[in-house]
């Protein structure tokens, strides 16, 4: 049975730094008809900017979306310092694996630009998927902030309500750049645009299992196949560490969340970002008492169904064979 909904197609910016499972969740987003996607931005994270989009336009010709246009952001964080997860994702971002060098073309527009402008401009509603630091979206926002009330819902990969995976308190992507989570989340409650946020303890039970990646090699396409080879050497520090039967698929979650929501259980709760303390900086704060009298709440999910989770990544690679 085809687990794909049929419904109207959702107007999506990627905001990405591939990564691998960064990859996997254009991938899934590409294959999938109910997003029409305006633009893909990146920006440095897991590796430097000049790499994630050299990777996104490699993942791109990768899946045959080679119309869409990606537009490079922020080569380093609002403040901090870059830091890169290179050690996680292999030099090139891709767990090594080589692609032809691509062909497609850079946007000349740089991707804070394409966002506030694209934002700004549009008479329809916009959703927004974030798979890395949030520099890009902070960074438009602080150019003009009344650019998010054409954004119907904000969907990130980020934090942690418990152990992060870069300091005990915080995760990578709002570690990597805790100023501009701060900026995107206060903003986003101060003009009541919605936001998801999934963070690592959800990501974390939606495991590619021996079987799982079997079964996208049992697909026989070359993509399914590119997938599953990339995940063979990713996340292996991770899988020891907490002794995981295999690499935890984080962004694709994201894309999963827009197709499937149902297979997300969430909580609203007041949020916010630790940007002070050398000790939690990047901290995915939740008031669940309410506390410290935070303005706004975030969508916070809470469990997943990780069976019917790659059971929408499975039935969607298909349609590349």
């Amino acid at each position: 049975m085809d687990v794909l909904p049929t419904h109207k197609s959702k107007s999506l910016i990627i905001d990405c730094d591939p990564g691998i499972d960064d990859a996997v969740a254009l991938l899934l987003a590409m294959a999938s008809p109910q997003l029409d996607i305006l633009g893909i931005t990146t920006v440095a994270g897991n590796v430097s900017i000049e790499t994630t989009s050299t990777n996104a336009r490699s993942i791109c010709e990768l899946g045959q979306r080679t119309a869409l246009k990606i537009f490079p952001g922020c080569p380093r964080p609002m403040v901090r310092k870059p830091i890169i997860a290179a050690h996680v994702h292999g030099e090139n971002g891709l767990g090594g694996i080589r692609f032809p060098k691509p062909q497609m073309p850079l946007q000349q527009k740089h991707g804070v630009d394409f966002l506030r402008d694209s934002l700004l401009q549009s008479t329809t509603p916009i959703t927004l998927a974030t798979l890395g630091p949030l520099t890009n979206i902070a960074t438009a926002i602080v150019q003009a902030p009344q650019m998010v009330q054409t954004l119907e819902r904000i969907v990130m990969m980020g934090g942690a309500a418990g152990a992060g995976n870069v300091s005990g308190a915080a995760e990578f992507n709002f570690y990597a750049d805790p100023h501009a989570a701060q900026v995107v989340l206060q903003t986003a409650a101060e003009y009541e645009i919605p936001v998801t946020v999934i963070p690592l303890d959800v990501t974390h039970r939606a495991i590619a299992t021996p079987p799982r990646r079997q079964a996208l090699r049992d697909l026989h396409n070359p993509i399914a196949d590119t997938i599953a080879t990339m995940l063979d050497n990713y996340g292996l520090r991770e899988q020891r560490d907490m002794g995981l039967s295999g690499p935890p698929l984080h962004d694709p979650c994201v894309i999963a969340y827009l197709l499937q929501p149902e297979l997300f259980v969430t909580e609203s709760v007041p949020a916010t970002i630790e940007v002070a303390s050398p000790l939690t900086q990047g901290r995915l704060v939740i008031d669940y008492d309410g506390e410290l009298d935070l303005p706004g709440r975030i969508d916070l999910a809470t469990g997943i169904n990780a069976e019917g989770f790659y059971g929408l990544l499975t039935e969607a690679l298909k349609s590349f064979g």
